[in-house]
């Protein structure tokens, strides 16, 4: 009797691939949902964006870049004057005062420039790890695989990496995709896990990674 051996199983860097592949299938123009046309502005979005959809912030950013157009509005202002702008989204007396104080950063350290080193951008009032990453991507500068909930749920769900520290997933992340990219794989992560592999109710029926998820029977 002829044994059939089974095939075997991709490496996981083979996996990768295909899963980019696939992605870059599913969203072949991937682009930030937040609406901005600055390097402040993109800044401000960024970190106005913390436990906030996106959404909630684009319709507030009109007026508040109306009203504070420079790195120096935002210095000269007062938190109290920034807040009736961002109201309606969450943690809005922290991000108000952010604002204010990573307004006084940029024009006292930096000429009111935003700067595109990640390391730099962090050490501004309000800017964590992955907001710099995302701010410096964006801008062309340093290279980074920013990583949120959804890109850190999405990565673990498809066995890229078994951590739950953004910074170690980044990392892992960062090693099976090639660095040009990272922008795209982002931004093709987040959305696959903001509109298909969701928190609590993933659509894994009909799912473009369905074949290489080992949430899936059969897949991995």
């Amino acid at each position: 009797m002829r044994l059939h051996r089974c095939p075997p199983a991709p490496s996981l860097g083979q996996r990768a691939q295909k899963i980019s592949a696939a992605l870059q299938k599913a969203f072949p123009h991937p682009q930030s949902a937040l609406h901005f046309e600055t390097p402040l502005q993109l800044l401000v979005a960024v970190c106005l964006s913390a436990q906030c959809r996106d959404e909630r912030v684009n319709a507030v950013t009109p007026q508040l870049f109306a009203r504070f157009p420079s790195a120096q509005s935002y210095a000269e202002a007062q938190a109290e004057q920034i807040i009736p702008y961002i109201r309606s989204l969450g943690l809005f007396r922290n991000k108000a005062n952010h604002l204010v104080a990573m307004g006084k950063a940029l024009v006292a350290l930096h000429g009111a420039q935003v700067p595109l080193s990640r390391a730099t951008l962090q050490t501004l009032p309000g800017v964590g790890w992955k907001t710099a990453g995302v701010v410096s991507m964006h801008l062309g500068g340093d290279l980074a695989f920013p990583v949120d909930t959804h890109i850190g749920r999405v990565a673990r769900r498809l066995g890229l990496s078994q951590h739950s520290h953004p910074h170690k997933i980044e990392g892992d992340l960062q090693k099976l995709f090639p660095p040009p990219t990272w922008e795209a794989g982002h931004h093709r992560l987040l959305l696959h896990g903001r509109h298909v592999c969701k928190a609590q109710k993933p659509h894994c029926e009909g799912c473009c990674l369905a074949q290489w998820c080992p949430q899936n029977k059969g897949g991995g």
